[in-house]
């Protein structure tokens, strides 16, 4: 038995169609474009792992926490209730005793599934080039700091 049904779909396929119609021309880089709060929930903490974890199929809440690793339960929740909100995975209860509740990428889900896939590959291949930018910086600053006196301001 299935509680979450296709009227639900329906209805916010309808909604997303009449808000992609209300503003033609999104920009990003304008302060006042909704498409900001899209692509910060797209790349906050947590969503590219949940997204990259239901990029093989389904999974049930316990298994799709153990494949993301680290996240709390209170936080997974969070996220996927704001992926669901956004269109990005559906979420679907059936009976039984306990009831099993699974998630999986929508249509709009799976489309992101992919660049969120190539800026995964780059963060695991340029990982030990970012650290060592960060070493060196870090040194580089801590040195003209050390130079500046402890306090760290320069000639104010």
């Amino acid at each position: 038995m299935t509680v979450f049904t296709n009227t639900s779909r329906r209805a916010a396929d309808t909604a997303r169609s009449e808000a992609s119609e209300a503003l033609v021309d999104f920009d990003v880089m304008s302060p006042q474009c909704p498409s900001r709060s899209v692509l910060r929930h797209v790349v906050d903490r947590w969503t590219p792992l949940v997204v990259s974890a239901l990029a093989d199929g389904p999974l049930r809440f316990t298994e799709l926490r153990r494949r993301v690793g680290g996240v709390t339960p209170k936080v997974l929740t969070q996220t996927l209730r704001s992926m669901e909100r956004d269109g990005l995975v559906t979420r679907t209860q059936t009976g039984g005793v306990p009831p099993r509740v699974d998630y999986e990428l929508t249509e709009l889900g799976i489309t992101i599934s992919e660049p969120i896939a190539a800026l995964r590959r780059w963060a695991q291949d340029n990982a030990r080039e970012v650290l060592a930018a960060r070493t060196a910086y870090d040194a580089d600053h801590e040195a003209h700091q050390d130079s500046q006196g402890v306090s760290g301001q320069e000639n104010a």
